[in-house]
């Protein structure tokens, strides 16, 4: 089905219902679907969201069947248009804010109300997959779409946000939250764009991001719908991720000096080789993390070694480390530890070692009674359940400094992610889509 088909089909079939007006402050839109029999007999259109996933991979296809959809290309101007199509269709009051961030809309009950929000991000890494960001997406697309053929009127506002540039650094959720900087719009992103520019390429304004900033407490809640970009519920065959927390991301930069000499002519045991104390660094901080039972990980992911010549002993050796967990203090020790390791390594091969704080995002648990509703739902629809942290970063992390977030997560299958043959089956789309339903429902209810 060619895409101005799906978007036919879902304008049809919002047209197709009409959605009853209410009084202020009546409890019954329609029927009995505010009834405890009447919300569990509500679904989402499981045909028309996997329809809607698939016409939005077309942006941005590649040959290896993923997106390259990155922030600010004409793939993702494309596929934000496409959104917005869908968001009108489903009854919502479609507008782009300062930041580019997408907001679809809709009134609820009670006026004065905090609005619910939910949603996720719509661009890729390069040569990723077709789910990570888009079933978050489209779910919450269908979700607004579902309530409008149901003629369901919400006590609070409800708004669908797609945020922008959620690969790049949670650009659109930083914004909204009042975190994004002004040395922060001169960066440089993957599209080769400025993050200023960007903004203003699909169609915000940097110049007022200040009227962006939403103040804490102003979100009634926050909930995001995600593949859960790990393996644990496709082995262990769960239909439905509780998301316990996102776990809190420190960056730094680790500088190793030792002294460049010729490769031929210096001696084994009078080399100070940088390289070889930075092997010795990598193998410490994962026996590090691992020396105690948790979920928390550790990574070097990136190393530069200078001169880089096959005949020098490198005299310098640049490289990363990586520390997650849901806890902070925990991280703190196993920092420190990583330290005190590298001291020694240091004495021990006459080399010097520096540590340059790059990045720090801190942990984001998710609410209590938002996990609640979630697993309630969830045991409403007779779906599986496990509570997990959640090992990547979301824009959730950033609405959690506004007001209490959830997130669910469904099946990845063989927990593949940021890769074209990253895949979340219909069913599960299906399911995580009914749960988030649900779950709107419950956290609307006083």
């Amino acid at each position: 089905m060619k895409r101005r088909d799906f978007l036919a089909n879902a304008s049809a079939a919002v047209g197709a219902v009409a959605v009853s007006a209410m009084a202020p402050g009546a409890a019954i839109v329609r029927g009995d679907v505010h009834s405890s029999a009447g919300q569990s007999a509500i679904r989402v259109n499981a045909k028309r969201l996997n329809s809607h996933l698939t016409a939005l991979s077309e942006f941005g296809k590649n040959a290896q069947g993923g997106v390259s959809r990155v922030a600010y290309s004409d793939a993702d101007v494309a596929a934000r248009r496409y959104v917005m199509e869908l968001m009108r269709a489903a009854s919502l009051d479609v507008s782009v804010d300062a930041a580019g961030n997408v907001i679809g809309r809709r009134a609820g009950r009670l006026p004065q109300a905090s609005p619910l929000l939910f949603g996720s991000h719509t661009d890729s890494v390069p040569e990723g997959g077709n789910y990570d960001g888009p079933v978050g997406s489209m779910g919450a697309i269908e979700v607004a779409q579902t309530l409008a053929e149901r003629g369901v009127v919400t006590r609070h506002p409800l708004e669908v946000v797609i945020f922008q540039n959620e690969e790049g650094g949670l650009v659109g959720s930083r914004a909204m939250a009042g975190e994004l900087e002004d040395a922060d719009l001169a960066l440089v992103s993957r599209s080769g764009k400025t993050i200023r520019d960007g903004i203003r390429f699909i169609g915000g304004e940097p110049s007022r991001l200040a009227s962006v900033k939403r103040a804490r407490g102003s979100i009634a809640a926050y909930l995001e719908l995600h593949i859960e970009q790990g393996g644990t519920l496709d082995r262990d065959r769960i239909d439905i991720g509780i998301v316990e927390g996102i776990v809190g991301i420190d960056w730094w930069g680790v500088t190793i000096e030792g002294v460049a000499n010729h490769a031929g002519t210096t001696p084994m045991d009078q080399r100070h080789d940088a390289l070889l104390a930075a092997a010795k660094f990598i193998e410490a901080v994962n026996r590090v993390v691992t020396s105690v039972p948790g979920r928390q990980v550790g990574t070097v992911g990136r190393i530069q070694a200078q001169p880089g010549a096959p005949n020098v002993i490198p005299g310098v050796v640049v490289l990363s480390l990586e520390l997650r967990d849901l806890d902070a203090a925990k991280i703190a020790t196993f920092y420190a530890a990583i330290q005190r390791e590298a001291t020694a390594i240091a004495t021990a091969s006459g080399t010097t070692f520096s540590f340059k704080p790059t990045n720090a995002n801190a942990p984001a648990p998710t609410d209590p009674r938002i996990r609640q509703h979630i697993g309630g739902a969830a045991r409403l629809l007779g779906l599986t359940t496990a509570s997990l942290p959640s090992g990547a970063g979301h824009d959730a992390q950033d609405m959690a400094r506004l007001g209490p977030v959830g997130m669910i997560f469904v099946p990845s299958v063989a927990g593949i992610s940021h890769a074209p043959k990253e895949l979340s089956r219909p069913k599960d789309i299906e399911n995580g889509a009914n749960v988030l339903l649900h779950t709107v429902l419950a956290v609307d209810r006083p």
